[in-house]
C-alpha cells in the first residue's frame, strides 16, 4: 500500500506540470481565436445578424465571423481585452513557476466588463456600425447603472464621472491580473521624483515587473521525486509569518493574517494562500512552509542639498548608500521538500526519532522545525550539529530549542545566500518609524525582517567575533545608523581605534568629541574623562531635580522656550531671628548631547592598561545610562583575560559574530553556537530576559562609509573637547571614586612624605603594623596602605612578616625622630 501511494504521488507530481502546460496552451489558443476573429470582423460577413450571400472574409471563417459579430454586439471594443486576457493568462500559466492564482483569472474576468463599460462612456464615431456604444450592449447597461448615483447626487457631467471611475477600475483589475503590485507603483513614483524622466519611469516600473517574471522563469526546476515520504499523509500549507523572531520567539506558521500595509501587501500580492491544487513533491504530515513576506520598504525622506546651513539642520541622504539588490520572493518548494526529507533521513541515521513539521526559508538560512519523539533529549540533538552539517553537505548547522514549542530548530545555510544591505534597513519601517532614542541597525532576522534596537535601553553593547566574521562592518553599520538619525547637537562620539585602521575614516566629522584615539594612554584618559563627565552630569541632574538626561533636556527646553533661567534655591543657614536663609544658583539650560563611546579592539587596551580600562568600563557600565553615556566595545579575542567576569556582568547585551571554538562562544554568550555561524555578518544577539536571536548583519562597503564621512565633513568643522585625551597634572582620574578603585589620587610628592611620617608615628605609638590597620587609622585605600607598609619595612621601622604574616615594630619610643 505504501509503495502504491508513493507511485501515485510520483505520477501526480509528473502530471501536474503537464496539465498546467496543456491548459495554459488551450487558453492561449482561445485568446488567439478571439483576437483574430474580432480583428478581422466585417459587417458584411454572414452571421446571425446579417444573412448575406457574400464570401466570408474573417480570418477564422464562418465560426470566426459569427463569434466576432456576437462579441461586437455584446462587448464592443472590449472583445480585444477578452482575447488579450486569455492569451496572457494562458502564457503565464504554462510558463511561470508556482501554483495557479485563481484570483488572477477572477481579476481578468472582471476587467473585461469594466472595460466594456468604460468604452461605453466614450463618444461614438460616425463609422461605428452598431447601434450600441463602443462597449456593446453589455457595456451600455453597466454604464447606465454607474451613472445613476452621480445623477442622484446632482453632480455636473455625471457621465464623465462614471467613465473616469470605470476606467480606473478596469485598469486596476487588469494590472491585478498581470501581477502588478504596489511595490512597482511606488518604484515608479520614487524614480519619477528622483529623475523626472519619463523614459526612466517606464523602464523602472515595467522593468521591475519583467525582472520578477524572469526570476520565476529561472527558478523553474524539475520536481524532486522522493523514494520514501518523510512520513504519513501529505498536505502542504504555505503561510506567511509577519512577526517571526528566530531563536527568541517562534510563532506558528498557521497565522492567516493579511498584510494590509507595506509594499508587498495588495489585492494582487502573489504571496497569498494558494488554492487546493498542489504541485509539491511528497511533503511530511502537516509540513508547513513559513515563507517570509517581502520586507516592507518605506523610503526614508531624502534630504535635499540646499545652501550651506548649520550642521544641526541636515542629515545624510540615503543616496550615499548602495541600492539593495532585488530580492527573490519565491522559493523552490520541491528543493525544500527534498532537503527536509534528507534531513529526516539523517536524523534517523543518528537514532533521532521525530518528524519535520515546519520549514522557514529566509535570505541566508532555512530553519527546519523538528518535533522530537517522546523521550528524545534535546541536548543529544544539539551535540549532533557538526554531524548533521557533514551529512547535509552544509558549511555548518546550528541546532537550538525553539522556545515555547515542543520543537527543535535546525538552521541550515541556503545554497544561494542573499546579501543584506544597510540602506534596506535604514529605509524600512523598523528604522524610519522607530521611537528609539539611539536606533542601531543590527540586520535582518532569518525571516528577512529588519531588526533595529535602542542602544539607550541596552544601555551598553559588547561585541565579539574573529577576523573575517563581519564584526568591523557591523560596528560601522551601527555608527552609520546613529549618524543617519542624529545631528552633532544630539549625539557626540568618542572613537577608540588601537589598530589605527577602522575608525580613521571618521576623522574630522562634526560628531566627534575628540580626534580618533589610537594610543592606549589617550584611550585611558578618554575613559577617565567620560567618568568625570558622567559624575558632572549626575550632579547637574540632581540640582535640576530630574532622574535622567532626557528629563533634564526636556526641562531645559521648556525654560529656553519661555526665556526664563533655570534656578536652584539652596538653604545656606539661619539668620539672627532663626529664619532660614536661601541662595539661588543659576543652572545651564543648554541641550546636553548623548555620548557614545565606541572601542574597536578592547584586547589591545587590556594588554597595555588592563586595570585602568576595566575600572573605567566598570564605572561607566554601572552608572552611565542615566547620564546619557553609552558604550560599544568590540574585540576579536573573546577570552577570559579580555572579557573578564566583571566586564561581562555589567554588559548584559552582547553580540557574537563567528568565533573559533565553543569556549569563546561560552565566554561571550554563556552558551555555544557562535562557532557554528557562517561568517560575513552572521551573528547571535543576546538581550537580558530574552533568548538568543540569530541575525544577518547588514553589509556596508568602505566606499559607502567614506561617502557619508566626506558629506559630514562638508557640513562643518568638529568642536573638539581636548580635555578628553589630556591627562590631569596629578595623574589622577579627577573622580574620587575612580581614584579609590584604582588606588590613585591619595597624595603625591610632599603629601606622600607627610603621610609616611604620619604612618611612622601611628606604628611606633600603637606598636601595630598591618595594612588593614593603616587603612583604618589613616583613612586611605588598600593600595596606598600596602605601599606604606612596604616603605616602613625598607626604612627599618618594621620587620618582614613572619610565618604567620605578622610584623614586629623595630623602633620604639622614637616617633618624633621619624
Amino acid at each position: 500500500m505504501q509503495d502504491t501511494a508513493i507511485r501515485d504521488e510520483e505520477l501526480r507530481t509528473v502530471s501536474d506540470p503537464v496539465w498546467r502546460i496543456l491548459t495554459g496552451a488551450a487558453a492561449f489558443g482561445a485568446g488567439v481565436f478571439v483576437c483574430g476573429s474580432v480583428g478581422s470582423y466585417l459587417p458584411s460577413d454572414p452571421s446571425w445578424n446579417a444573412a448575406t450571400g457574400a464570401e466570408v472574409q474573417n480570418l477564422f471563417g464562418g465560426p470566426g465571423a459569427i463569434f466576432a459579430d456576437v462579441a461586437r454586439q455584446l462587448l464592443g471594443w472590449s472583445g480585444w481585452i477578452a482575447g488579450l486576457a486569455l492569451m496572457i493568462g494562458g502564457a503565464m500559466r504554462a510558463v511561470l513557476v508556482g501554483k495557479p492564482r485563481i484570483r488572477r483569472w477572477v481579476y481578468g474576468a472582471v476587467a473585461v466588463p469594466l472595460s466594456a463599460a468604460a468604452f461605453a462612456a466614450w463618444p461614438v464615431p460616425e463609422s461605428w456600425p452598431l447601434s450600441a456604444g463602443l462597449g456593446g450592449m453589455f457595456g451600455d447597461g453597466v454604464f447606465n447603472l454607474a451613472v445613476l448615483p452621480f445623477r442622484a447626487l446632482m453632480l455636473p457631467a455625471p457621465a464623465s464621472w462614471a467613465g473616469f471611475i470605470l476606467s480606473a477600475a478596469a485598469l486596476w483589475a487588469g494590472l491585478a491580473a498581470l501581477g502588478f503590485r504596489r511595490r512597482d507603483a511606488l518604484l515608479l513614483q520614487e524614480t519619477a521624483t528622483r529623475s523626472g524622466k519619463h523614459a526612466a519611469v517606464s523602464a523602472a516600473g515595467v522593468g521591475g515587473f519583467l525582472i520578477r517574471i524572469g526570476q520565476q522563469l529561472s527558478a523553474r526546476q524539475q520536481p524532486v521525486r522522493l523514494s520514501e515520504p518523510v512520513s504519513g499523509d501529505r498536505t502542504l500549507i504555505i503561510k506567511h509569518d509577519d512577526d517571526y523572531v528566530p531563536s527568541s520567539r517562534y510563532l506558528p506558521a498557521d497565522s492567516d493574517e493579511d498584510d494590509e500595509t507595506g509594499y508587498g501587501a495588495s489585492a494582487w500580492d502573489e504571496d497569498e494562500d494558494l488554492d487546493d491544487e498542489s504541485e509539491a513533491a511528497v511533503p511530511a504530515p502537516g509540513l508547513r512552509f513559513a515563507v517570509p513576506r517581502p520586507v516592507p520598504r518605506t523610503v526614508a525622506p531624502k534630504v535635499a542639498k540646499p545652501e550651506r546651513r548649520r550642521v544641526s539642520t541636515r542629515l545624510p541622504s540615503l543616496d550615499l548608500l548602495q541600492v539593495p539588490e532585488e530580492r527573490r520572493e519565491t522559493f523552490d518548494e520541491d528543493a525544500l521538500l527534498a532537503k527536509a526529507a534528507r534531513l529526516s533521513e539523517v536524523l534517523k541515521e543518528f537514532g533521532i526519532q521525530g518528524r519535520i513539521k515546519e520549514v522557514r526559508p529566509g535570505p541566508v538560512i532555512t530553519l527546519f522545525e523538528m518535533e522530537p519523539a517522546p523521550g528524545v533529549k534535546s541536548s543529544r540533538v544539539i551535540t549532533l550539529a557538526d554531524d548533521i552539517a557533514r551529512s547535509m553537505s552544509a558549511v555548518s548547522a546550528r541546532v537550538a530549542v525553539v522556545p515555547g514549542k515542543n520543537a527543535i530548530g535546525i538552521e541550515l545555510p541556503n545554497d544561494e545566500r542573499e546579501k543584506v544591505f544597510l540602506r534596506s534597513i535604514l529605509q524600512s519601517d523598523a528604522y524610519v518609524n522607530s521611537r528609539a532614542s539611539l536606533p542601531v541597525a543590527l540586520g535582518e532576522d532569518i525571516g528577512g525582517q529588519p531588526t533595529v534596537v535602542d542602544l539607550a535601553r541596552m544601555p551598553h553593547l559588547l561585541v565579539a567575533g574573529t577576523t573575517g566574521s563581519g564584526k568591523s562592518v557591523g560596528v560601522n553599520a551601527m555608527i552609520l545608523s546613529l549618524l543617519y538619525r542624529h545631528t552633532p547637537e544630539q549625539v557626540r562620539l568618542i572613537l577608540i581605534d588601537p589598530k589605527k585602521l577602522e575608525f580613521t575614516v571618521y576623522e574630522g566629522i562634526p560628531h566627534l568629541l575628540a580626534p580618533v584615539i589610537t594610543k592606549a594612554p589617550e584611550a585611558v584618559n578618554a575613559l577617565k574623562w567620560a567618568v568625570r563627565e558622567m559624575e558632572s552630569r549626575y550632579e547637574l541632574m540632581s540640582k535640576a531635580g530630574v532622574r535622567n538626561l532626557a528629563g533634564f533636556n526636556e526641562k531645559a527646553s521648556k525654560y529656553r522656550a519661555a526665556g526664563e533661567p533655570l534656578v536652584r534655591k539652596v538653604q545656606t543657614g539661619l539668620d539672627e531671628r532663626g529664619k532660614p536663609m536661601f541662595e539661588t544658583e543659576d543652572l545651564p539650560i543648554d541641550h546636553i548631547p548623548q555620548i557614545v563611546v565606541v572601542i574597536d579592539e578592547m584586547s589591545d587596551l587590556m594588554v597595555v592598561a588592563g586595570k585602568e580600562i576595566e575600572g573605567c568600563l566598570l564605572r561607566l557600565a554601572q552608572m552611565a545610562r542615566a547620564a546619557g553615556i553609552h558604550l560599544i566595545t568590540a574585540t576579536q579575542r573573546p577570552s577570559v583575560d579580555v572579557i573578564t567576569g566583571t566586564i561581562k556582568a555589567n554588559f548584559p547585551t552582547r553580540i557574537s559574530y563567528m568565533v573559533t571554538n565553543k569556549v569563546d562562544s561560552r565566554t561571550i554568550l554563556n552558551e555555544q553556537g557562535a562557532e557554528q555561524l557562517l561568517g560575513n555578518g552572521d551573528l547571535l544577539h543576546q538581550e537580558p530576559g530574552k533568548k538568543t536571536q540569530r541575525l544577518h548583519g547588514p553589509f556596508v562597503s568602505d566606499e559607502e562609509v567614506c561617502a557619508v564621512a566626506d558629506w559630514l565633513r562638508e557640513q562643518g568643522e568638529p568642536d573638539y573637547v581636548m580635555d578628553v585625551v589630556e591627562a590631569k597634572d596629578d595623574g589622577s582620574s579627577g573622580s574620587p571614586v575612580m581614584d579609590a578603585m584604582l588606588g590613585m589620587g591619595e597624595g603625591g610628592g610632599e603629601d606622600d612624605d607627610s603621610l609616611f611620617a604620619e604612618a611612622v608615628q601611628v606604628v611606633i605609638r600603637d606598636q601595630r603594623a598591618s595594612t588593614s590597620y593603616l587603612q583604618r587609622r589613616l583613612k586611605v585605600g588598600y593600595n596606598k596602605a600596602a605601599g606604606l607598609i612596604d616603605r616602613l619595612e625598607e626604612e627599618g621601622v618594621i620587620s618582614a612578616p613572619n610565618h604567620a604574616g605578622k610584623r614586629e615594630v623595630l623602633t620604639k619610643g622614637k616617633a618624633n625622630a621619624a
